[in-house]
Formats: structure tokens, C-alpha cells, sequence
């Protein structure tokens, strides 16, 4: 039960933070914002921007077994609202890392989410 309260805590808090950040106006603040809440939730940003997806995932093992899904929809939120605020290539480099861990997250999650479906959505459509 603790670790379930824990769990929740830290999703508030990450998707609280994420909604701070995006309404910071300036980019170079909302740039610096992501970088801490990478640090702070998953580990250094170079790691998840340059890292494969098999390494990504090899990552979470980091994690206790009942974070970890969660950890990766926290990345997978971070890669689509990071691709907002780069320009081309990076945008769809961004949206084509975010993509396969919210169609794993979709697969293996057990919850159906239609926020999760409209940004794969969204996402294969800016992809296109």
C-alpha cells in the first residue's frame, strides 16, 4: 500500500510539474525545466536522447518492477512535449522515440487511455 501511495505521489507530482512547465512563455525556461525533470524522474537527458530504444528500456530496469510503467509513460510524455520545442530534425527524432514506448505502454499497460491514443495518433500524423 505504501509503495502504491508512493507511486501516485510521484505521478501528481510529475504531471504537475510538466503542467508548470508548459506555461512558462519563455522556451529557454521551458528547455531548462525538461532538463530537471528529466534528472529528476528518469536520469540524464543525454542518456534518453541519445540512447536506443532497446537501451532506453534496458534502463527502466533501474526501477522497481511496479514503477516502471510508469517511468516510461513519464519519458514518453517528456519526448512529445520536448518535440514542440525543437525545430526540424529533431521534432520527428523526438515524436519517433515517443511513439514506440506509448504503443508498448498501450500494450502492456492494461488501462486503455484515450489521452495515450490521441497522442500515438497525433504523433503518426505529424510523422507522416
Amino acid at each position: 500500500m505504501l509503495q502504491q501511495d508512493y507511486i501516485m505521489r510521484l505521478i501528481r507530482e510529475f504531471f504537475a510539474a510538466l503542467q508548470r512547465l508548459l506555461e512558462k512563455n519563455e522556451v529557454e525556461d521551458k528547455t531548462k525545466a525538461l532538463h530537471e525533470m528529466y534528472e529528476q524522474y528518469l536520469g540524464g537527458y543525454e542518456f534518453y536522447q541519445g540512447s536506443s530504444f532497446e537501451e532506453v528500456m534496458s534502463s527502466f530496469e533501474k526501477f522497481p518492477e511496479e514503477q516502471r510503467l510508469h517511468r516510461m509513460e513519464m519519458l514518453a510524455e517528456l519526448y512529445y512535449v520536448e518535440s514542440d520545442l525543437r525545430p526540424q530534425p529533431f521534432k520527428d527524432q523526438l515524436l519517433q522515440r515517443a511513439l514506440p514506448l506509448f504503443e508498448w505502454i498501450d500494450r502492456h499497460s492494461g488501462v486503455f487511455s484515450f489521452d495515450r491514443r490521441r497522442k500515438m495518433d497525433d504523433i503518426r500524423k505529424r510523422l507522416q
